[in-house]
């Protein structure tokens, strides 16, 4: 391994020219594993997979491999991308292209990995194959880009993601990582970086879109002794797992970038700053930093090049505001996580009164593969004023789900019918949840809008940070807000009144849309519907009086919901009705005295005691205590309980 070690650093790390020589390469192609002598087995081992069982599935592999194939490789390597194939297993025979298996659960192990070594493949299994020049392909299986949920799909960011073992920092030296930032400390000024990454068009992939090398140049130009960059891996949007993946499958490009930033804006210390519970990409990325340690990548005089960098992991508390710039830097302060007013800006005076740049982990994905192919190749992809690749976290009611990358400019359209397959079992498409959960629905007629800050900007529409949820007809949309907004509202810092109090107030009007009203007077209705028109004024001063981004955008999944499904709202307040069946408050149960067997399964399991009656004799249901939980609709045998 110190062998290894000598070479990788001398001969490609510090290799002065662009091309190296053939016979560093060919040692390159066995450390990626691109030649192999024996039989290599790959699989997935990111959250989705462990979630999925992969663990089991590793350890039927193991338990094989020991009795059949001794001489059989395991690597566990990173998230593929789409996690309705978990657990995902690839297995590469000597000469032959890698054959791609999705779900194979621990049972399908033993079946699966006989049929591919005796020559015997089983193709229920089979999701389809990769390979380079030089290998025997499998006849009459399809590769992997070309399935509908890759052909679409633009991977720059995701390239390493489930192609190598992302804690091996030699794999990932040997893919041409870690170059791009030791000629940019060695042969490039600070200023030199920052107009490099302005001149690439990055933005953030944050949701703001603001251009990243001029955020980096007012932090550089700010006079100080010391700088901070930090890279915000909270992620903690509902439906959002796209930062989660990026650390599992790729730390090491993540670190990179993380070096790069900070060499840009003449920081020597740079933070991580993830969210709790995330143990699994916490340790993979800790190894990755140690590792990098090893190497000499961070410490004192990098590559005698006068540079100093350390990196660091901080866990955040718990809550959702802390991703909020200024809460953040709080956090990490030892204060309590709350937003402060702007100017100035952090790039001015943030952690502990220094300049300090913040991006997220998509952003800084970027900078080394723009360091290592130039800003005139990121602006290739794209659009002019956005260019490069999004990833999206595709989840809800698709027929395929998983993490996503497509070049901007792409359609909506083309991520829900192509890449996310439409929408499963056969329901009807609803609406799309764009940008977390204070984002915005996008229905049917706004499908064609493109990926692009610009463009969604004039929709009124937010990129978000990567959520990307489809939501079919089964959705009650008033109860959906209703529950984005209990999120927001317990979420809240209750720092500024109108965030306090606007998101209190915004949930008890929902909360009493979705419920029967106590009594049916005449006036009731009319305060029902009233409280909805209040909901519009809240929003509005939310929007302009609110401290931070949370309060500001807090009011989006309602202002959307409303102007799009105006028709579900009146229906629950003038109709006591929730078309998707939902909403408990509002549904109606009965028992059909002619199925009914006096069973009492139903009585003895309701949870407020509303079912009465004599045992073997129809039982009946007390309409005003009833909370329409339904599970005495769930256990019925005879069919007995009727809904509306």
């Amino acid at each position: 391994m110190e062998d290894l070690k000598t070479f990788l650093i001398d001969k490609v790390l510090t290799f002065e020219s662009d091309t190296l020589a053939p016979e560093t390469e060919k040692i390159l192609q066995q450390v990626r594993r691109e030649k192999t002598d024996k039989p290599v087995i790959f699989i997935s081992s990111g959250t989705s997979s462990v979630i999925a069982g992969s663990e089991k599935t590793c350890s039927a592999i193991e338990t094989y491999i020991k009795e059949n194939e001794p001489s059989a490789g395991l690597v566990h390597v990173g998230c593929t991308g789409p996690a309705t194939f978990e657990p995902l297993v690839c297995i590469q025979i000597p000469g032959k292209n890698k054959l791609f298996f999705r779900n194979i659960t621990e049972e399908k192990v033993e079946p699966l990995l006989n049929g591919v070594f005796h020559n015997d493949i089983n193709v229920d299994d089979l999701a389809g194959q990769t390979g380079t020049r030089g290998f025997e392909l499998w006849s009459g299986i399809p590769f992997m880009d070309e399935l509908p949920f890759f052909a679409k799909q633009k991977r720059v960011i995701l390239g390493n993601c489930g192609c190598y073992d992302p804690e091996s920092i030699e794999e990932y030296i040997a893919r041409g990582g870690y170059r791009a930032y030791i000629k940019a400390i060695r042969h490039y000024t600070f200023e030199e970086v920052c107009d490099i990454i302005e001149r690439s068009g990055l933005r953030g992939r944050s949701g703001g879109g603001y251009l990243t090398g001029l955020k980096w140049k007012h932090a550089l130009n700010t006079t100080s002794n010391g700088r901070y960059l930090i890279c915000n891996a909270k992620e903690s949007d509902p439906g959002a797992f796209t930062d989660r993946t990026i650390l599992e499958s790729d730390p090491h490009r993540l670190i990179e970038g993380i070096a790069i930033a900070a060499y840009g804006i003449g920081a020597s210390n740079a933070i991580i700053f993830m969210r709790s519970g995330s143990d699994h990409a916490k340790n993979r990325l800790q190894k990755a930093i140690d590792r990098a340690r090893e190497y000499g990548l961070f410490g004192h005089n990098i590559f005698s090049s006068g540079y100093n960098l350390e990196i660091l992991i901080r866990i955040e508390p718990g809550a959702f505001v802390c991703g909020e710039e200024t809460a953040l830097i709080n956090t990490l302060e030892g204060k309590r996580g709350m937003p402060q007013l702007k100017p100035p800006y952090p790039t001015t005076a943030g952690l502990f009164g220094k300049p300090t740049v913040i991006n997220n982990v998509e952003t800084l994905m970027n900078v080394p593969l723009i360091m290592q192919n130039g800003p005139e190749w990121f602006r290739t992809l794209g659009t002019e004023n956005s260019p490069g690749t999004k990833v999206f976290a595709v989840a809800g009611k698709g027929r395929m789900s998983g993490v996503v990358e497509i070049e901007m400019g792409t359609t909506i359209r083309t991520i829900l019918e192509d890449i996310a397959d439409g929408i499963k079992e056969g329901k009807e498409f609803k609406a799309i949840q764009l940008g977390g959960v204070s984002g915005s629905f996008i229905t049917a007629e706004n499908l064609n809008i493109k990926i692009d800050y610009d463009d969604l900007k004039e929709k009124g529409i937010g990129m978000g940070a990567g959520g990307f949820v489809i939501i079919d007809e089964n959705t009650c949309m008033v109860d959906l807000v209703r529950y984005y907004m209990e999120f927001i509202r317990n979420e809240s810092c209750g720092k500024c009144i109108p965030c306090r109090e606007g998101t209190g107030r915004m949930l008890e009007i929902l909360e009493s849309v979705i419920k029967k009203p106590l009594n049916e007077e005449s006036g009731t209705t009319l305060e029902r519907f009233k409280g909805v028109m209040q909901l519009e004024t809240i929003a509005s001063v939310m929007k302009d009086t609110s401290l931070c981004g949370l309060g500001q955008t807090a009011p989006n999944p309602f202002i959307s919901a409303l102007k799009n499904f105006r028709d579900e709202f009146e229906e629950h307040i003038f109709d006591r009705k929730c078309r998707a069946n939902i909403c408990r408050g509002l549904r109606t149960f009965s028992i059909d005295v002619d199925k009914c067997t006096g069973c009492t399964a139903c009585a003895g399991k309701c949870p407020v005691n509303a079912i009465y009656g004599t045992r073997l004799q129809p039982f009946f249901i007390v309409e005003e205590k009833c909370i329409g939980c339904g599970i005495c609709f769930d256990i019925c045998k005879f069919s007995a309980i009727n809904v509306k």
